[in-house]
């Protein structure tokens, strides 16, 4: 990315929530479940995300555009000796930044923060529709170890 203007991760506020919400919906699977005419659920939960101590929710900024975002959870446990573990969900990346680089260095800063917070593990689900996304996590070293399952209630 030489010469590309330098990115920032930071936490995420509410202003940031129109630039969230577009990248959650633009894909396919996010168009069905995402509401970017209607922010008021967005902003609650912002609000209880960052409330809450063990949640992260960042975006990264280039030349004070909102590019990408996702959501680290801390989540404390009795499994693996006591283990705490984080869970990476909602990364996005805008489309015009996808092969940049980005997203690397997006997880790569979400694994050195768990590492900061004492996690021994990071996990990740990925929808099995998203085989490009498996792709990328598998090349920065994710392994797809379990079956995840749902229920929609």
């Amino acid at each position: 990315m030489t010469g590309a203007p330098e990115l920032t991760i930071r936490p995420a506020t509410e202003a940031d929530l129109p630039d969230i919400v577009a990248m959650l919906a633009d894909d396919p699977l996010g168009a069905t479940r995402e509401s970017p005419d209607d922010l008021a659920p967005y902003a609650a939960a912002l609000k209880r995300l960052t409330d809450d101590p063990h949640q992260q929710v960042v975006v990264a900024v280039r030349a004070e555009r909102v590019v990408g975002t996702l959501q680290l959870t801390i989540v404390p446990g009795l499994s693996r000796k006591g283990a705490t573990r984080s869970i990476i969900e909602g990364v996005r990346i805008h489309d015009d930044e996808r092969g940049s680089g980005l997203g690397t260095r997006f997880i790569e800063w979400a694994v050195e923060r768990s590492r900061q917070e004492g996690c021994v593990l990071v996990q990740l689900t990925s929808d099995v529709t998203r085989m490009d996304a498996h792709r990328f996590y598998e090349r920065l070293g994710f392994t797809a170890s379990h079956v995840g399952f749902k229920l929609q209630l």
